[in-house]
């Protein structure tokens, strides 16, 4: 009984570390494909799939719309 207690642990311990080790990696530019830097997670972000700020007419390319509202409250607090 306490082998398959100690089993069920370690498989439960490997489950938990193999997801971690999963974590995304920032998306690295491919030739060809017109890409631009997310200013807050650093990640690399294709025009299309982009979600696109402006700011005093420039504008600026987020992986995400959590990206773009992170974005934004840092512009809030600095202000």
């Amino acid at each position: 009984m306490r082998m398959i207690i100690w089993l069920l642990i370690g498989y439960c311990a490997y489950l938990l570390l193999k997801n971690r080790s999963r974590q995304e990696l920032p998306r690295e530019k491919t030739k060809g494909e017109d890409t631009h830097l997310d200013p807050v997670c650093g990640m690399y972000v294709a025009v299309e799939d982009a979600v696109v700020g402006k700011l005093e007419g420039e504008r600026f390319y987020f992986c995400s719309m959590a990206c773009l509202e992170k974005y934004r409250e840092q512009l809030e607090n600095k202000s």
